[in-house]
């Protein structure tokens, strides 16, 4: 019997590649496809691994060793981890808190609470570093002005774990709130009607279906914040982590090969953490066996339940808000905690002299856009629908960006591509590249998501009458996924407008980002400009976000619907 299954599926195999083989257009994108990943995903890594083992033409380990021996390295290392744990558990716990009273408790600010929750997602990184530095710095406006302290630090290890927790707990938040919708109320209800109360139901019954879950998003904040490159950059002072320490060894002191061995360190740790969480933690959810809820839940009205947790989210939304309230007041004042006068000069400097990063990353934001949101859905449906090979190889690798950190990247991209045949360093193509490749993997996930609930049987149909792979997929399938397909589009245009990380090594004078000119401004201690910098980038993200939901609402796609920021 056994034998006969495999024969048969593998006679499928067979039959599926002769249907391809007929599809010539079918064939070629898929050449493209592979060839193109391998290009932009695999080779720059690849270039990574051989600057870091290659000493004038031959193999060593003289990188390794020297940043093994060097102590600099070690604690730079120690500090990374410490810095993923602690984010990490803080970031979990305020999303599960966050996700909790949106999910279970009848709560008077949810609303509120949604809004804050996506705040960090569509603004640059590094904003609320920036407002940490003019609330909390040494001329703060509540250590100085309110508190009269004269000396206070906000640099380092504390400002940091502030900061990137406030930027990362809303990726525990957006994983918890689809996993505690997921729980069937009956199993609690079940607890309860035996006599159980809220906290040993919770105890007993929400918190062992959740841990897988809990442990994930873990993780997850994990990667995110070992990779942050901008956070501490800018608020990091002495406390060094592995991503800022590549930037500085490549760049300031022109050492490639140890910027590699590093990159290869961070990369090492990153890959290992998105394995154990796609292939070991995703694999133990319990919730999801479940499927939908039986029936709505049956929200926790209990004043004593609600309130706590209300006023606790509340305190925590108040302060994530007035963060980035500072940002436009920080750029209508001349010199923020010294001179309050108000003045416009900070926004005149932008629109008179720094006019052009703003005209280059929103030109080459627009460019990455369309071409990673079909390109996404393309990968998506060729996964989903075709069975050939190299299928894998193609899944694989358009996830895999998601794990790689931004500085090993754009490390890699320096060193692969500043050498013909591929010439594209100091170009603006390698950074619409960069976009593209950082941006692809929610794409691909978001387009598989959608087309495994979508019946195989309506593109059948279409392929019966005659219609080949092209047209199936431009007049059947994209249709039926516009939902993912938009979501995409703002998801890359917000990520475009906002990288930091994988574009540092990438800038040129040709090519002055936005993001980077703001941190420039930081670094000159110019934080008016940088303040009007920021509030310039923020509502150009929202303008476009909106003029998206606006195409989004007339094509009757609700902005509430899975899959929507």
């Amino acid at each position: 019997m056994t034998i006969s299954k495999r024969r048969m599926k593998k006679q499928h195999k067979i039959d599926d590649m002769k249907k391809i083989m007929k599809d010539p257009v079918l064939v070629v994108t898929i050449v493209f496809l592979i060839v193109t990943l391998a290009i932009f995903i695999l080779y720059p890594l690849y270039s990574v691994l051989k600057v870091s083992f290659i000493d004038k033409g031959t193999f060593s380990l003289k990188a390794y060793i020297q940043i093994l021996k060097d102590i600099d390295f070690i604690q730079t290392l120690g500090n990374t981890l410490l810095l993923g744990v602690t984010v990490g558990i803080l970031s979990t716990s305020i999303g599960f808190l966050f996700a909790y009273a949106d999910a279970y408790i009848k709560s008077h600010f949810k609303k509120l609470f949604k809004v804050v929750s996506i705040l960090p997602i569509i603004s640059p990184p590094f904003v609320l570093a920036l407002s940490a530095i003019m609330l909390f710095g040494q001329f703060g406006l509540i250590t100085r002005q309110l508190l009269g302290i004269k000396n206070a630090n906000i640099y380092g290890f504390k400002g940091i774990v502030m900061v990137q927790t406030m930027t990362f707990f809303p990726v525990a938040y957006l994983l918890l709130i689809g996993l505690l919708k997921k729980i069937d109320p009956a199993l609690e209800e079940a607890a309860r009607s035996m006599g159980a109360s809220r906290w040993v139901t919770f105890k007993t019954v929400t918190l062992p279906l959740l841990l897988p879950g809990i442990a994930n998003a873990f993780l997850l904040t994990f990667i995110e914040v070992v990779a942050d490159f901008s956070n501490p950059m800018v608020i990091g002072g002495n406390f060094s982590t592995l991503a800022t320490k590549i930037y500085m060894q490549a760049i300031g002191n022109y050492d490639m090969a140890g910027g590699a061995a590093i990159a290869v360190v961070l990369l090492s740790l990153s890959v290992l953490l998105f394995v154990l969480e796609k292939f070991w933690i995703e694999k133990k959810s319990y919730v999801t066996v479940t499927g939908k809820a039986s029936r709505e839940r049956d929200v926790i009205t209990e004043k004593h339940i609600v309130w706590p947790i209300d006023i606790a989210c509340l305190l925590i939304a108040i302060f994530v808000i007035s963060f980035y309230a500072l940002i436009p007041v920080g750029g209508v004042f001349k010199v923020m905690g010294i001179d309050y006068t108000f003045t416009l000069a900070h926004f005149k400097y932008v629109f008179n002299v720094g006019l052009e990063p703003i005209k280059a990353t929103t030109l080459l934001a627009i460019y990455a856009t369309p071409i990673t949101g079909i390109l996404g859905m393309i990968i998506a449906f060729i996964i989903v629908r075709k069975r050939f090979i190299g299928r894998s190889f193609i899944e694989f690798t358009s996830l895999l960006a998601m794990a790689v950190p931004g500085t090993v990247l754009g490390l890699g991209y320096i060193s692969a591509y500043n050498t013909r045949p591929l010439l594209l360093t100091g170009t603006g193509l390698i950074i619409v590249i960069a976009f593209i490749v950082r941006s692809l993997p929610v794409g691909v996930r978001s387009g598989v998501a959608a087309l495994q609930q979508i019946d195989p049987a309506i593109e059948e149909a279409a392929q019966d009458l005659g219609a080949n792979s092209t047209k199936v997929f431009a007049s059947v399938t994209l249709p039926l996924i516009k939902t993912a397909f938009f979501s995409g589009l703002v998801y890359t245009f917000v990520r475009s407008m906002t990288a930091v990380s994988a574009v540092v090594f990438l800038i040129t004078p040709k090519y002055k980002l936005l993001t980077a000119s703001i941190l420039s401004q930081v670094d000159n201690g110019r934080f008016g400009v940088a303040s009007a910098y920021s509030t310039i980038l923020i509502l150009i993200v929202y303008t476009a976000i909106a003029t998206m939901y606006f195409g989004l609402s007339k094509m009757g796609v609700s902005k509430s619907d899975d899959n929507i920021l």
